[in-house]
């Protein structure tokens, strides 16, 4: 149709002969009416309304199935306390669930996990860290296309892989090269966490530093610094948040992984005083021991309560790089 001339004038008002004309003479068809209303009218609010109301729902199932299984862990954890009072359970010295009379100390195991945490830290961090920085700053467009999806993929590998590479090639060479016993000890568990860990930590790290603005980076340039510089002290301040994230991150992982240790840590549950110690953490004390607790006995419960120490770990992990990524968010900025 030929559209209404284009007046405003006589107060806006639409033409008498032609209503599907605008208060300024400009034509709406028929059919833009109609998907007007379509947008505006109640079918849109209530598809809406029902869209809201399923992500509130799935939302609310998830949250209610971890809340459940938070629920679950603590009433089968804490009727061990009955018996057993919480400091001789986290501070004891001896796990001899099925002695006469039993030990449920756990110290041995708590310091196993954090130990074995804290040697794969020492050596995935850097090892991540600058790999992402070789990826975001240095390495060609192209080159970057190739190493970040392997990277990634490392991560996909599954851990009783990496446990069995652990146990058949790493342990008889640390074994052989160090005269040692045995080569399933704390240093093999930790290489192999370390192994698991690095992926997250390079990912992770290098999508944040790869984030940072390139004025940012000019800026530095420009003022005279060298591209060292500018990485120490423009890019990775910026880039905080993220690389902090993403090593608790790792630590997290590192911490609750189970098949891992459980193949290559060696298995006993004792202080270890050196690297190459075998230890038991918690969560292969949890899966080697779970099928030969009696049902709702004091081991049974005990390691139950283990778990209730392991999930509070890793709950403090998340909490610390919750904290880190809201704390650093605006570092760069600030710094400069």
């Amino acid at each position: 149709m030929r559209p209404v001339p284009f007046d405003c004038g006589g107060g806006g008002a639409s033409d008498e002969k032609n209503p599907a004309a605008s208060t300024c003479g400009v034509y709406i068809s028929p059919m833009t009416k109609k998907l007007k209303a379509q947008h505006t009218g109640p079918a849109r609010q209530r598809k809406e309304r029902a869209i809201r109301v399923f992500f509130f729902l799935t939302a609310l199932a998830s949250i209610a199935t971890l809340s459940f299984i938070m629920l679950f862990l603590f009433a089968e954890g804490v009727p061990l306390f009955r018996d057993v009072p919480v400091s001789d359970f986290l501070f004891g010295r001896y796990w001899y669930p099925t002695s006469d009379p039993p030990d449920f100390g756990i110290f041995p195991l708590i310091l196993a996990s954090l130990s074995v945490t804290l040697v794969a830290s020492v050596i995935s961090i850097p090892l991540g860290v600058m790999t992402a920085l070789y990826l975001a700053e240095s390495a060609s467009h192209r080159l970057r296309q190739w190493v970040k999806p392997i990277v990634e993929l490392l991560a996909a590998l599954p851990s009783v892989v990496i446990g069995f590479f652990g146990m058949v090639i790493v342990a008889p060479f640390l074994q052989n090269t160090f005269n040692l016993p045995t080569g399933l000890n704390l240093f093999n568990a930790s290489l192999m966490l370390a192994f698991m860990s690095v992926p997250t930590i390079c990912s992770i790290s290098e999508d944040a530093i790869f984030s940072v603005p390139r004025e940012l980076k000019e800026a530095s340039l420009a003022l005279g610094a060298t591209r060292w510089e500018t990485i120490a002290r423009v890019i990775i301040p910026a880039s905080l948040s993220g690389i902090s994230t993403a090593v608790i991150l790792g630590m997290s992982r590192a911490i609750g992984e189970t098949m891992v240790v459980l193949m290559v840590a060696g298995g006993a549950a004792m202080i270890p005083t050196s690297l190459f110690d075998p230890v038991r953490p918690m969560p292969a004390s949890i899966a080697a021991e779970m099928a030969e607790a009696p049902f709702r006995g004091d081991h049974y419960y005990a390691l139950f309560a283990t778990g209730v120490v392991l999930f509070l770990f890793t709950l403090l992990f998340n909490l610390i790089a919750d904290h880190v990524a809201h704390r650093y968010k605006q570092t760069g900025a600030a710094t400069l």
